[in-house]
């Protein structure tokens, strides 16, 4: 059995150290990612994730491979995933809020910069907002990007097929493997988790940042770890990180989350320094 600082807090037998030190991973140069910033979480290249991989890593059962088919926030908190990362790679923003104090669900997404990223999900999510006209809103792309619209003119912007597109970026970074499932009716391709160290430092990343590293001000708070969390919520795939943890510690984890999302999001998103596309986008899932 593993203590914190091994990883993964165990829901029983777990003493609470307040004064264990917990030493900040070395951040990697992730030039070649084109991220906007450095991602501090220790993996290396091959094992660095997207937003939209870290999220769907977190809904998989590890040994099924398999999304809960009970689970239907994850299509569109994939999509709002998406917009997210543009914004964090500084392809796509808001438009200004203007001398009205425009909401953020009436805001406009807009082309930052059109160079593609060299992801096929994203550059394939940027090409649609370009060539848009007029710009659309987070909650527009977010229901065109899922499929979820009623105008059969949008139905060519839905993003098909995204959690098994993204499952075999999985495998190819060797955190997932392809095997075939029997269903009785049919037979359907799985993704089970071959490294569990993937997802163990996923699950300590999402533990320690409502816990040991929990920061009370999103705006001091990593950008990318923010958005984690938000959209993890959103998606309905947090409680695989939760459920190893003490009775506690579980309580202290999800009132923190409660206090993320009942912020004033208009309010957080006009401070400095903020990205306003997270929170559009968390604003989208918090109506």
């Amino acid at each position: 059995m593993m203590s914190r600082a091994d990883g993964l807090v165990q829901r029983r037998n777990v003493n609470r150290d307040n004064n264990d030190s917990v030493s900040r991973e070395n951040g990697q140069s992730s030039d070649k990612l084109d991220y906007d910033e450095d991602i501090d979480d220790g993996d290396s290249k091959e094992t660095r994730l997207t937003l939209m991989e870290e999220v769907l890593l977190l809904g998989l059962k590890d040994k099924e491979g398999y999304t809960s088919f009970w689970n239907d926030s994850i299509s569109s908190g994939l999509r709002g995933c998406i917009l997210i990362e543009l914004a964090l790679r500084q392809r796509i923003e808001l438009e200004k809020a203007g001398m009205r104090r425009k909401s953020l669900q009436m805001r406009k997404v807009i082309i930052k910069n059109e160079t593609p990223t060299g992801d096929v999900l994203l550059d394939e999510a940027l090409k649609h907002i370009k060539e848009t006209n007029p710009p659309e809103t987070v909650q527009s792309w977010i229901e065109y990007l899922s499929g979820e619209t009623w105008n059969p003119l949008k139905i060519k912007y839905q993003l098909k097929n995204v959690r098994e597109r993204l499952a075999k970026n999985l495998v190819e970074k060797g955190v997932l493997t392809t095997e075939k499932q029997n269903f009785l009716l049919f037979d359907m391709t799985t993704h089970p988790l071959t490294d569990n160290e993937a997802k163990l430092r996923l699950v300590k990343k999402v533990q320690d940042a409502v816990l040991s590293r929990w920061i009370n001000d999103p705006h001091r708070m990593d950008k990318r770890l923010l958005a984690l969390l938000l959209l993890a919520q959103a998606s309905d795939v947090l409680e695989s990180a939760f459920s190893p943890l003490n009775d506690e510690d579980y309580e202290l984890a999800t009132r923190r989350l409660r206090e993320l999302s009942d912020m004033d999001l208009e309010v957080e998103s006009m401070k400095v320094s903020t990205n306003d596309v997270i929170w559009a986008v968390f604003a989208n899932f918090n109506k």
